[in-house]
C-alpha cells in the first residue's frame, strides 16, 4: 500500500508543479482493454481480455511543442487464458498431477505508471516508447478448474517494469485513437513444468505481453484552440 500511495502522490506532485514547466500541462483521459498474455505459461494466445484506463498529462516541449512527455496513472489488468474446447480434453504439460487438462486463468491486476516520450506530426498523429512501473495490487489463477493458492506474497513479483511503444491518432476533434505494445524487462515469475506422461522438468521465466487498444480524450488540446481562433477570424 505504501508504494501505490507513493506512485499517487508522485503523479500529483507533477500536476502541482505546472508553474515550473513553460508550456501549458495538458489533462487527458483514457479507457479501453488489454489484450495479453504471459510469455513463459505454456499457454499462448492474446485471448485474456482486462481493462486499461486512469488520467495523464502532457507535457509539452521542443518546437512548437511536437515533443512532449507523458505520465500516466493506470489500473491495468493483464494476465492469461485459455479454455478448453467443448467436448474435449486438452494435453499440455502441466505441473499437477493427472493426465488432461481442463484448462487455465491468471488475473493480474496493477497500479501503473508510464513515463513516455512523443513525437507529434501534423497534429493529428504521435507516436512515443516509454517505460511503464506497474505495482501488483491483486492476483487469482487457476488450473484444471482449481484455483491455485496465490496472493501478493508470492509466486508473482510484486513489481512490474515494462517496455513500451505508443501510437496515437486523432479521430475527432480532443477524441484519439491510441494503441500500445508493452512487454516486461524482467521475469514477473520463474515456474517449473513437469510433463504429465514423464518425470522430466523444466523452468521458465515469465513475461508479461500486452497489446492496449483505448481512446484518449485531450481536454485542453491547443489545437483545438487554434482551429477555433481561425475559424472565427
Amino acid at each position: 500500500m505504501k508504494s501505490i500511495s507513493f506512485l499517487v502522490f508522485l503523479f500529483w506532485l507533477v500536476i502541482g508543479t505546472e508553474t515550473l514547466f513553460s508550456q501549458r500541462i495538458l489533462g487527458a483521459l483514457s479507457a479501453g482493454i488489454n489484450l495479453t498474455q504471459v510469455d513463459g505459461d505454456e499457454v499462448y494466445g492474446y485471448n485474456k481480455v482486462g481493462f486499461n484506463g486512469g488520467p495523464s498529462i502532457i507535457i509539452p516541449f521542443g518546437n512548437q511543442g511536437k515533443w512532449s512527455v507523458t505520465m500516466e496513472l493506470l489500473f491495468s489488468q493483464s494476465g492469461s487464458y485459455r479454455k478448453t474446447p467443448s467436448g474435449f480434453v486438452d494435453t499440455i504439460p502441466d505441473t499437477l498431477p493427472g493426465a488432461y487438462y481442463y484448462g487455465y486463468k491468471l488475473n493480474l491486476n496493477y497500479v501503473q505508471v508510464p513515463i513516455l516520450v512523443h513525437f507529434t506530426d501534423k497534429k493529428i498523429i504521435a507516436g512515443g516508447v516509454g517505460l511503464a512501473y506497474g505495482q501488483l495490487v491483486g492476483v487469482k489463477e487457476w488450473e484444471n478448474s482449481i484455483r491455485t493458492p496465490t496472493n501478493l506474497q508470492g509466486p508473482y513479483a510484486m513489481a512490474d517494469l515494462q517496455a513500451l511503444a505508443d501510437i496515437r491518432l486523432r479521430i475527432w476533434n480532443r477524441l484519439w485513437a491510441n494503441v500500445r505494445y508493452s512487454y516486461s524487462v524482467f521475469p514477473i515469475r520463474t515456474r517449473e513444468f513437469t510433463n504429465i506422461y514423464g518425470k522430466e522438468t523444466w523452468n521458465r521465466k515469465q513475461y508479461n505481453n500486452v497489446i492496449t487498444l483505448r481512446f484518449t480524450w485531450i481536454f485542453n488540446d491547443p489545437y483545438i484552440r487554434e482551429r477555433g481562433k481561425k475559424t472565427k477570424n
